[in-house]
């Protein structure tokens, strides 16, 4: 609306704007300015039904930028688009040739509300934006107000304005489509549709007014109990039949637990019977099975919260999307077939690529539908042969991809960051400039994709605290534990433990990042080739994870001053290799020169503790790795356990995490972290579950 009455400001003062430029460019741009805007509206609507729905797979920072502009742009030109026409008029000077111009411009108004409703793979940017949904209904008023009072004006029983009110049809439902689906998006409408019914338990009136009778007609009377059978319908039977195709039924499996476990959404809690459910299907699969479940479950969750899906693969949506396909079509067949002599060429020419485009979008909107993971898992319970056909012939095509995240983890190194020359300043922009300083912390950040070996590592790490628990109250404390629990089993505790308990998570994470960096070029220079070594690996890969999520995404980490820490850390680090003289890129060197540092003495004590740099109390920490053990075999063990401390460090991280967070990085390519969150739900390993065993009822014993 906003935007409306801003383009409204802008035209009545245009006449005086205008002087400021050359009149036959005024002329200009008078005449093409409507047709250049809407044009534009069109292709931000191929760009963001094109690429909205890659960045569920997607970490490109490109594609993101592209798709952010894109979005913030795509309803600020449709409306300035809208408020052309409300503003434009007749030609003065009535040209014969063309009579009728001001007719076919109004009859884009309704691809302008088309335009505005959005395509099927994007509805929200991010979480926020459902949020607005109020915001979106009030323009949904004024700008099909607006469309009307273009259509109206221009309203002359020709040809041309009956078959605008087809494309107004398809345009209302579109614009009302994103309204509806951001609504259902928002937190509290989407926490109320999580809600169950309200429980108001057995009449206790009516059970003591019986227990009272009973007693006073002699009987004994005594309190029993029963429990009662869950609901079938809201809990998943663990010994379902399994469909041949594994992919399918690992479909079928996200679908229904997240149907139930999206209540973590909500900041909702599970059912005793949820939660047995659930584990008793993951703890008797292989971490592929379970990974391979949660990746198609966030899927779900990423199309509910971003997309279409909800509304568009419903009855109702199927609906209307045969609705405007078909409103579109015929509208493009009847302008095929009308004369067209009365409107220029251009005009005639804009309103073929608007209906052409329309079209072309709404069949790929269509294909979209048919190559989804809710098309393939309506065909996995009907087993369809005819739509199973159409189906492999859809997806078939390129342009389609089905793959619900990244599969990558970003790496980010403390050592190498430091070592490394920074980016070249802009010689106008001064060196602490923010821009610098974003563009540099990102040009450090590496992409590594997740290997099986790795999922393996977590997945059994947690499925075996999963079984030791014996009640789930033990299983919450086990979320609690951040590191301590691998030290103490591995009887590390007392030489380790001060590098987990007593100093704060994000203090963790750096020591325990520059000692396993330290402790692999120590490997290194022993030509002890721990590239070979799966856990050095792994150990590696979720070092630099963690480091990545603290300098990147600390909101994804419990409170703390890490990033304090980390430059505090850099500083000390930078100042330490200049005075050693390591050149750029020499990290085995560094680490070498940083495991020799003497620290009988605590740095604490020379230092004083206003500087928070750790740095040579990871030295301290990768000496006492080193040394714990002299045996030959001692170093696979020391690798083992330090992967299974990060495994720890990534698992606690996971669930301190709030729910909104991990959603956010949904729609950047996924998180690893946000995968192992629900995976430990699933398990047991949460917060987030009522503990009392069943549905206990009181009944009365007679006797």
């Amino acid at each position: 609306m906003s935007v409306t009455i801003v383009s409204s400001l802008i035209f009545a003062n245009k006449r005086k704007a205008m002087q400021l430029f050359p009149k036959r460019l005024t002329i200009v741009w008078n005449e093409w300015e409507l047709r250049v805007m809407v044009l534009i509206s069109l292709c931000l609507q191929v760009v963001l039904i094109l690429i909205g729905n890659w960045r569920k797979h997607s970490t490109s920072n490109k594609l993101r930028i592209v798709l952010w502009l894109a979005y913030l742009s795509a309803d600020s030109v449709a409306s300035v688009s809208l408020g052309i026409l409300c503003n434009s008029e007749e030609d003065p000077e009535g040209d014969s040739q063309h009579p009728n111009s001001f007719i076919i411009t109004a009859f884009w108004a309704p691809f302008l509300l088309l335009h505005l409703g959005g395509p099927d793979t994007i509805t929200a940017y991010s979480l926020e934006d459902n949020e607005l949904w109020l915001r979106h209904l009030l323009g949904l008023v004024v700008q099909v107000s607006v469309a009307v009072y273009v259509f109206l004006r221009a309203w002359s029983s020709k040809m041309l304005n009956f078959l605008a009110i087809p494309i107004f049809i398809v345009g209302v439902i579109k614009f009302g489509e994103r309204t509806w689906v951001l609504r259902s998006a928002s937190s509290e409408h989407f926490r109320d549709s999580m809600l169950q019914d309200p429980d108001p338990g057995p009449n206790y009136a009516r059970y003591m007014e019986e227990y009272s009778s009973k007693r006073s007609e002699g009987f004994r009377v005594e309190l029993g109990t029963f429990v009662e059978a869950p609901l079938v319908g809201n809990h998943l039977d663990p010994a379902a039949a399994i469909d041949s195709n594994q992919n399918a039924s690992s479909l079928s499996r996200a679908y229904k637990f997240s149907e139930t476990f999206k209540r973590l959404c909500a900041d909702l809690i599970l059912s005793f019977h949820d939660i047995v459910n659930s584990q008793s299907f993951f703890q008797t699969r292989s971490s592929e099975e379970a990974f391979e479940v949660i990746e198609f479950e966030l899927g779900f969750l990423y199309d509910v919260f971003y997309t279409k899906a909800v509304l568009v693969y419903s009855g109702l949506g199927r609906i209307l999307r045969c609705i405007t396909l078909i409103l579109t079509v015929v509208v493009f067949v009847a302008f095929l077939l009308e004369k067209k002599q009365a409107f220029k060429g251009v005009d005639v020419i804009i309103t073929y690529i608007l209906l052409g485009g329309a079209i072309i979008l709404e069949m790929y909107s269509v294909v979209l539908l048919l190559s989804s993971d809710w098309t393939r898992l309506w065909l996995s319970r009907h087993h369809n042969v005819a739509v199973s056909l159409l189906y492999r012939l859809v997806s078939s095509i390129p342009l389609v991809k089905n793959k619900s995240w990244s599969n990558t983890i970003a790496q980010y190194n403390l050592i190498t960051f430091c070592l490394k020359a920074r980016p070249a300043n802009c010689t106008f922009l001064k060196k602490d400039f923010f821009l610098n300083r974003l563009l540099e912390r990102y040009r450090y950040r590496d992409l590594k994709g997740v290997s099986k070996e790795l999922k393996n590592m977590i997945f059994e790490q947690l499925q075996q605290k999963s079984r030791s628990a014996s009640n789930f109250v033990a299983c919450k404390q086990l979320c609690a534990r951040r590191g301590d629990w691998v030290l103490e089993n591995e009887g590390c505790l007392d030489k380790l433990g001060w590098s987990i308990d007593e100093v704060e998570f994000d203090q963790s994470i750096l020591l325990w990042h520059i000692a396993t960096d330290i402790c692999y070029h120590f490997d290194l220079n022993r030509n002890l080739n721990p590239d070979s070594n799966t856990n050095c690996e792994a150990s590696k890969l979720l070092s630099n994870y963690m480091l990545y999520l603290l300098v990147m995404c600390p909101f994804m980490l419990p409170n703390g001053i890490g990033l304090i820490r980390f430059r505090d850390t850099c500083a000390e680090a930078e100042e330490f290799f200049k005075e050693k003289k390591i050149m750029k890129s020499e990290t085995k060197e560094a680490c070498t020169k940083l495991y020799n540092v003497c620290t009988d003495i605590l740095p604490s004590k020379v230092k004083g503790d206003r500087s928070k740099s750790v740095l040579f109390d990871a030295c301290r920490l990768a000496k006492a790795l080193q040394s714990l053990k002299t045996e030959e075999n001692w170093y696979n063990q020391k690798w083992e356990l330090m992967s299974q401390v990060w495994v720890e460090m990534l698992s606690y991280a996971a669930n301190q995490c709030r729910w909104g967070d991990h959603a956010q990085q949904l729609r950047r390519g996924g998180e690893l972290l946000t995968h192992v969150w629900l995976l430990m739900a699933h398990l047991g390993l949460t917060e987030q579950f009522q503990i009392s065993e069943g549905h206990v009822r009181a009944k009365l014993v007679v006797e």
